[in-house]
């Protein structure tokens, strides 16, 4: 009997916190909360010849998931810098993946 009562308050506990309920953000959302105000449609309305295009990417030697996470974290001037205390390691590399998947 005390098993039981310790299961349910486990799961009453773990319903309330929402612990393993909760869905995954994925990079089109993060991409979408996070870069498409300044980057729409993997334009740029800052400096339009710098897009998300995988051909300008690479033109700038941006090749890799990796290469995009170090720009989001080192920007150049005119683009927002995104630390690893407001956008995780893991959401960073989301966005990246979801850039070179999406804009060819």
């Amino acid at each position: 009997m005390k098993k039981f009562i310790v299961v349910i308050i486990s799961l009453f506990l773990a319903a309330l916190s929402g612990a393993g309920f909760a869905e995954e953000t994925t990079g089109e959302e993060l991409f979408k909360k996070h870069c498409a105000l300044c980057h729409p449609n993997g334009g740029n309305i800052i400096r339009p010849e710098k897009t998300l295009l995988k051909k300008d990417l690479e033109e700038r030697r941006i090749k890799t998931p990796e290469d995009i996470v170090n720009v989001m974290r080192n920007p150049a001037m005119g683009m927002k810098t995104f630390p690893e205390d407001k956008l995780s390691d893991a959401d960073a590399q989301k966005i990246a993946d979801y850039i070179l998947q999406t804009f060819q």
